[in-house]
């Protein structure tokens, strides 16, 4: 008869899914993989024959269907550990009117843990050295020489190749159409998935493109609106150190990498800076000299009448669903986040507010190497 030690082998033939995607592994239910009863004599099994291989089986059902419930189980607990502020208010008189102009402003924090950030950090790391050693398409990696403070930062993009200023060829700011970039490599698709899945970006505006910046000791991006070659919302997500992000319909610029605005609003590590609205359009933003070495990712959906000539959709990325269906009832989603409180042993004091992404940034930088000093 097949061994014990053969059945349980067959609990490795599940495919893996890497970090960030949370499609539930499968066990491979193959002709091969099931067990067969059978006597040294070649007779037909007795009961305890037939009862151990049904137990055995029983026994790898039961633990892959706990396996899966447990890994389930703790991305929606989670995604209910994710803090969200929505209600920005700042007011400026702008034609005669006060004006809410940080509405469509979101803050999500907590939406990657400082193990996921770590990982994120060393990935980006690889693919600067990777951008070095020219292995990366031109335009995808840009390092230009630094000549003056806050001036010439780092970055990485893939989906499109924008144009931050008219170039030497004439192009004009904006996405241009007949350049080439990278396509967005697997590991920053996991990180739109988990936005998708987390409610942090709607399904309507999965980003197909996305921009890197490595800033330095004093690096700063100065106050802007984000090039409408892009559709709203679009979102950034903050590594490796803390810093603030200021907001204004007339931001002030006091001298290099020092901006003034009406509103200044902390990045922790680990959190997703949502910009809709008057957030993205009437208010200005811009992100003052910082003063430790720091990681953005910026993520956008394109114009589809602005994306690259014979740019084609990813069918993975326009496929995610979020983690709760948009229209499930709030009494029905809020008993669905009861019963995932029970089953994971936790309650609500487990949950971090808002602000408490100090614990997490102090977790981080304990772990952290001389590499990001």
């Amino acid at each position: 008869a097949t061994s014990r030690k053969d059945a349980a082998s067959n609990r490795g033939n599940g495919n893996v899914q890497e970090v960030g995607d949370h499609r539930p592994s499968v066990v491979d239910d193959s002709a091969e993989s099931r067990i067969t009863i059978e006597t040294s004599s070649g007779t037909s099994p007795s009961w305890a024959d037939r009862a151990e291989a049904v137990n055995v089986q029983s026994s790898i059902e039961r633990e892959h269907e706990e396996n899966q419930f447990s890994r389930v189980t703790k991305e929606h607990v989670r995604f209910l550990q994710v803090g969200r502020k929505k209600d920005f208010i700042c007011y400026e008189r702008i034609n005669g009117k006060e004006v809410n102009i940080v509405e469509g402003l979101e803050l999500h924090t907590n939406v990657f843990n400082a193990e996921e950030q770590k990982m994120m950090v060393d990935y980006i790391y690889d693919l600067q050295e990777k951008g070095r050693r020219h292995e990366l398409r031109d335009r995808t990696y840009s390092e230009p020489r630094k000549w003056m403070r806050g001036k010439g930062r780092v970055t990485i993009q893939f989906g499109c190749c924008y144009n931050y200023a008219v170039d030497k060829y004439g192009n004009p700011p904006g996405i241009i159409r007949d350049e080439e970039v990278d396509p967005i490599p697997e590991r920053l698709r996991d990180i739109i998935k988990r936005l998708v899945r987390w409610h942090v970006l709607p399904r309507s505006c999965v980003p197909d493109s996305c921009i890197i910046n490595l800033y330095d000791v004093s690096d700063c991006i100065p106050p802007h609106i984000d090039h409408h070659d892009f559709v709203r919302p679009f979102c950034t997500v903050s590594l490796l150190s803390e810093c603030n992000i200021v907001f204004g319909a007339n931001l002030k610029i006091i001298g290099p990498g020092d901006f003034e605005g009406s509103l200044s609003v902390p990045l922790p590590m680990g959190s997703v800076l949502v910009l809709n609205g008057n957030g993205a359009d009437v208010a200005k933003h811009a992100v003052p000299a910082v003063p430790t070495k720091r990681i953005s990712i910026t993520f956008r959906k394109m114009d589809p009448l602005k994306a690259p000539y014979g740019f084609s959709p990813d069918p993975e990325l326009i496929s995610i669903r979020p983690l709760f269906h948009d229209g499930l009832p709030s009494s029905r989603m809020q008993e669905t986040q009861s019963q995932l409180l029970r089953s994971s042993g936790l309650n609500a004091k487990d949950f971090p507010p808002l602000e408490s992404s100090k614990s997490i940034e102090k977790q981080y930088l304990k772990s952290k190497g001389s590499r990001y000093a």
